[in-house]
């Protein structure tokens, strides 16, 4: 037996071994809740660590109060904590670049889970793990079930109480080691009890709520199960470890439980697939199903072909993972199987009793007891027939009803009887000129096409035919099977054995030749796909290069050229790439007159394959197959195989699922690809407009300045001007500051943009901002009074009172233009926050802007696009820049009563005392 390692295997292993050590370790300390002791275990393992010459970085940890936790931080090094503002306070966070800097052996970062605050690297705490990770830093961590992505709908489904802060699933699959802390319920409410977890009076709210004891024990299953999943990927990992180094596997290990279903060619497969489900069922295990596909059962008749594939398909549908098998030896291809996949419990269905003169039978000993002599360590459930049963379709019909069908199987055996024949006619003439040595040869040869060309069976056949056909016309006395010389019986034996030998191993090879050139096939499309489609530049590309892929390989007979009317068709059908949902198909002009494109709309929306071959719609000609991209679903794969049967095979679904997998990767590429340029280009012309308007501003600002002073001058003129002349003289006056006022939001709007916010924050008083604020806009209100509402003992409030006081006038102006006297400005202040409203007694906010309130405050952006009112749109613009730098919030809102209201929320701390 060939025991050379795998050279592809240990490549790979290399590769995973190097990555390996590029890569920093996660080992993380898993709990079924807060209070099991996760932090504590975690601390005591860096004790014993640093005690071991370890250099140990404590770089977060939460005690939350707990003297016991609080004790095992000393002697271990701790990273200071960033201090963060945030809403007016400074908090405490985890230092990443300074863990990054210092780099240790080993890391401590409890509470994976845990939200950054506002201004961090990453959002997330595991993100900040994940770059400690990548820069090689072994990290200790702690995370409770439910803080796990998967779970958060079932946890908030036991307990009542929605968790917020959650952590994906492959972050815990990816961990090198998982350490579970686990406490009984009665132990951990008795903890509770005692103020080991919190404070006395959380600790009585949360045994009323969180900690009540069938939550506890919910949690602590699910924690277990979860453990234990992870586990039995180690140990599945361990094993195909331990497999690389030759091509033997290991004997299965019954840590899991999992199950093999063998499906055998008989009557009643479909009952042992039913058995296994049920078993898996009661046991909680995965479980598998597996066809051999011998030399023999491929000859099988189309009826009882698509028999197998239709049990195959149920067992899908109960959720096994399925498999077509090939070997010569069934029980050997099993075993292989069961080693693989580390299945320990094989059902296999009970042979059918044979009639008593069929005896050849019972000496042929049964697939389980090859199993047995093979490995030992398998358990072997049989299972019996049975007549009570439904029993599955035996033939898989066309869409137009037509069955499937398959040449009889006489046909090998005529054409073997024919060779036999012709053989014969050509050697006669020649049995005076040749040797009888050199006819024997040809008799053989002869074996050796039929083998080659129609299998064993025949070639058995051919081989007793030609050692008749020799013994009739070619040994004395001739025509005749009596037999001269005795040793002519040698001759006839060993002719026997030699023809059912080669007969034997030329189908085998022949066998083992297809296969090998169908999988060839199969990877020789992929690569070719993905090779063109990684130059797809466009959406139509891709379409055209898919389309052309899938059907070389589902639509045509191998070696036969595509015919249009019998042979099938493929569509990819694309979406428009919407924000939200899915979006719709866009269908060609000149659809199929049998394709629905409501069943390809469903499959869009629910990313679900429907239409042939499916539980959705199997009447449907078409197949349909979601393009699922890593982001959202990026259209839909329809076809319709020249032969139906194909989308039964589990490898022919996997290599479907497959094409379409690199079809929708490519999609999604080529459309990100076209956001980055529009992008790039909305970047530029921004970019551009920009520095246009702040170049136009500059150039307007000097002459603009002197026409304010001359029309002012003029109004002011000694002596005075006359009605008409004084008139116009202050309608210049006016669009002179208008004017003024707009070039003066284009400068300040292209400062913005191009230099930020300099925010030059000190304490000040909100009585005196509104009132400068008041005059300021004085000429743009035209006397239309304010009403002020600001409480006399209003405290201090710490902001840029030049750009706070831009704020309240361009609000000002806003209500002036679109509102309706008395407009209110108003200020209050909250425990944390100061919040200014103006308002006005208007028509209120466009109803085009109802429900888009945050589009006011796009530049260019004004409530109506046609207005006599001037301006270009740039004032709520600036106001929103200024306040999101003071770390504020400004919306919009219909105000009660009528008009609209902009309210502007600003985060405050107390003032300080004045001397």
């Amino acid at each position: 037996m060939e025991t050379r390692p795998d050279p592809d295997a240990l490549l790979q292993r290399l590769q995973e071994q190097d990555a390996a050590r590029a890569q920093g370790r996660l080992r993380i300390y898993f709990g079924a809740s807060a209070g099991v002791g996760k932090t504590y275990a975690m601390l005591s393992a860096a004790q014993q660590a640093h005690a071991a010459g370890r250099e140990v970085l404590v770089g977060v940890v939460e005690t939350h109060g707990r003297a016991e936790t609080a004790a095992l931080l000393d002697g271990l090094e701790q990273l200071p904590p960033r201090q963060l503002p945030y809403r007016g306070r400074s908090l405490p966070e985890f230092d990443l670049d300074a863990a990054l800097a210092r780099k240790p052996a080993v890391l401590l970062v409890d509470e994976l889970a845990h939200t950054n605050v506002e201004g961090s690297r990453h959002p997330k705490r595991w993100q900040d793990v994940q770059e400690l990770l990548a820069a090689g830093i072994e990290v200790w961590s702690a995370l409770n079930v439910q803080h796990l992505e998967s779970l958060n709908g079932t946890v908030g489904a036991i307990t009542g109480i929605r968790v917020h802060e959650t952590v994906p699933d492959t972050v815990l699959d990816s961990a090198d080691e998982i350490i579970l802390v686990d406490v009984t319920p009665d132990e951990l409410t008795a903890r509770l009890q005692a103020g080991k977890v919190y404070l006395p009076q959380q600790a009585a709210r949360a045994t009323q709520n969180f900690f009540r004891k069938g939550n506890l024990i919910a949690l602590r299953e699910i924690a277990l199960r979860r453990t234990a999943e992870h586990v039995e990927d180690d140990v599945r990992s361990y094993r195909v470890e331990q497999s690389g180094a030759t091509t033997a596997l290991p004997p299965v290990w019954n840590t899991s439980g999992a199950i093999l279903a063998c499906i055998g060619p008989q009557e009643g497969a479909e009952h042992a697939v039913r058995t296994a489900a049920r078993l898996a069922g009661r046991l909680n295990v995965r479980w598998h199903a597996a066809y051999v596909e011998t030399p023999l059962l491929q000859r099988l008749a189309a009826a009882e072909r698509d028999r197998i594939l239709s049990v195959l398909q149920l067992a899908e549908t109960l959720g096994a993972d399925t498999a077509v098998l090939t070997g010569s030896n069934i029980a050997a291809a099993l075993a292989h199987q069961a080693q693989t996949l580390n299945c320990a419990t094989l059902v296999v269905g009970r042979p059918s009793l044979r009639p008593r003169w069929q005896f050849w039978h019972a000496l042929q000993p049964t697939v389980a007891r090859q199993l047995a002599t093979l490995d030992p360590t398998l358990e072997l459930v049989e299972v019996g027939s049975s007549a009570s049963a439904r029993r599955l379709p035996r033939v898989l019909l066309r869409p137009d009803g037509e069955a499937v069908l398959q040449p009889g199987h006489w046909l090998p055996y005529a054409a073997a009887l024919g060779g036999s024949v012709l053989v014969t006619l050509l050697t006669t003439p020649l049995a005076a000129r040749l040797d009888q040595a050199n006819i024997v040869m040809l008799f053989l040869l002869a074996v050796v096409l039929v083998a080659l060309r129609w299998g064993r069976g025949p070639a058995a056949l051919a081989a007793l035919l030609n050692v008749a056909a020799f013994d009739f016309f070619f040994v004395s006395p001739r025509f005749s099977f009596a037999v001269g010389d005795i040793q002519y019986l040698v001759t006839f034996g060993v002719m026997l054995a030699i023809g059912l030998l080669t007969g034997q191993l030329t189908a085998g090879l022949r066998f083992a030749a297809r296969i090998a050139d169908s999988r060839e096939r199969r990877t020789q499309a992929l690569f070719d796909l993905t090779r063109e489609l990684s130059g797809a530049l466009l959406s139509s590309q891709v379409v055209e290069i898919g389309q052309a892929a899938v059907q070389r390989l589902f639509t045509q007979v191998e070696g036969q050229a595509w015919d249009p009317v019998k042979g099938g068709k493929v569509l990819v059908l694309v979406a428009d790439h919407k924000e939200e949902g899915a979006g719709r198909l866009h269908l060609p002009a000149m659809l199929p007159h049998d394709f629905d494109a409501g069943i390809a709309e469903w499959v869009l929306r629910t990313g679900h394959s429907a239409g042939l071959a499916t539980t959705t719609l199997p009447a449907h000609p078409w197949h349909c197959v979601p393009l699922q991209a890593p982001m959202r679903v990026r259209g839909v794969l329809a076809l319709k195989p020249s032969q139906p049967r194909w989308l039964l095979i589990p490898e022919q679904q996997q290599l479907l699922q497959t094409l379409a997998r690199q079809i929708a990767i490519a999609l999604e590429r080529v459309h990100y690809v076209e956001v980055a340029q529009e992008a790039v280009v909305h970047m530029e012309s921004e970019r551009l407009r920009n520095t246009l308007l702040a170049a136009i501003s500059h150039d307007v600002r000097t002459p603009l300045t002197a026409l304010m002073g001359l029309a002012e001058s003029l109004q002011a003129a000694q002596p005075p001007l006359a009605p008409a002349q004084a008139d116009a003289a202050g309608a210049m006056v006016v669009q002179a500051r208008e004017l003024s006022a707009l070039v003066t939001n284009l400068l300040d709007m292209a400062r913005l943009q191009n230099g930020g916010v300099a925010l030059r924050s000190d304490w000040q008083s909100v009585e005196e901002l509104v009132g400068a604020a008041i005059r300021a806009a004085g000429p743009a209100l035209r006397g239309q009074p304010v009403q002020t509402e600001v409480p006399a003992d209003l405290p201090l409030v710490e902001f840029d009172a030049v750009l706070m006081e831009r704020v309240l006038v361009n609000l000002l102006e806003n209500a002036a233009k679109y509102g309706a006297p008395p407009i209110v400005l108003q200020a209050r202040a909250m425990p944390t926050s100061l919040v200014l409203s103006v308002r006005d007694h208007g028509p209120g906010l466009p109803k085009a802007m109802l429900g888009r309130e945050a589009e006011l405050f796009d530049k260019f952006t004004r409530g109506s696009a046609e207005s006599a009112t001037p301006g270009v749109g740039l004032g709520l613009a600036i106001c929103k820049a200024i306040v999101d730098a003071h770390r504020g919030q400004i919306v919009a809102a219909q105000a009660e009563g009528g008009g609209a209201e902009f309210s502007i929320t600003l985060p405050r701390r107390p003032a300080p005392d004045i001397p």
